[in-house]
């Protein structure tokens, strides 16, 4: 039997440090809870600077100084704090180093790897690719390497980096969170009910998806089976 699966939305952008620590909770959150196999995750595009020009000899680090005004004393103070945060979450964050990047091209990759079942596999690529091995993911060889590593087909990823294909998904994307009065990522959205601002502490991911799940399962009843091997009759027993 085919059981209702809850699902997850998140939006969230590939050049957000918060966004790679807030997947990590959620995936520790979904092995803490009991109805795990019964939860999907579908990624969502958000864009924090659509117009951001990609700056491949410049870092995180020095693009924030001069954005924010900050100096780079200041900058580095601060990005050691994310560093350190992610670090809490087993990630391994190169802020010193990471490219300066638009995202738009990388967001329509992972529209693709959705098609093909592979979206979340995808999606860890991307963070990682950015911010452990601080390469370039608004390069077509980056990406169609990425592609590459998760299966995908070549002729199939360079027509996605060479058109506008997916284009119209990530507006979508876009256009949902503004209705929904997303103003910040990572948001996570359950079952379209709850809603999640930015990587909070575990306890409010666990709250959270207790909630959603104890509403979700009102209108979507499972059967949960005790573990272990009793006497049955079945469709193959001739004895009952």
């Amino acid at each position: 039997m085919k059981y209702p699966h809850m699902k997850i939305e998140i939006w969230s952008d590939v050049a957000c440090p918060f966004c790679y620590i807030g997947k990590r909770k959620i995936e520790k959150a979904f092995e803490r809870f009991p109805q795990k196999d019964l939860l999907e995750i579908e990624w969502k595009s958000f864009l924090l600077n659509p117009d951001q020009v990609t700056q491949p000899n410049k870092s995180s680090e020095e693009y924030l100084a001069e954005a924010k005004g900050w100096s780079l004393e200041q900058t580095k103070e601060i990005t050691a704090n994310v560093t350190n945060m992610a670090a809490q979450e087993g990630l391994e964050y190169h802020l010193d180093k990471t490219v300066v990047a638009n995202t738009k091209k990388a967001h329509r990759i992972l529209h693709f790897a959705k098609t093909v079942g592979k979206g979340d596999q995808m999606k860890e690529s991307l963070l990682k690719a950015y911010f452990t091995d601080a390469v370039n993911i608004d390069d077509d060889a980056v990406l169609l390497g990425l592609g590459k590593e998760l299966g995908m087909g070549e002729a199939e990823v360079l027509e996605v980096l060479t058109t506008d294909k997916f284009k119209n998904e990530v507006d979508q994307d876009i256009y949902e969170s503004r209705q929904l009065g997303v103003r910040g990522v990572p948001f996570f959205v359950l079952d379209r009910k709850f809603g999640i601002s930015g990587a909070q502490p575990d306890e409010v991911f666990d709250q959270t998806l207790k909630k959603a799940w104890a509403e979700f399962s009102k209108n979507s009843p499972t059967i949960e089976v005790a573990q272990g091997d009793g006497d049955l009759c079945d469709v193959e027993n001739k004895n009952c």
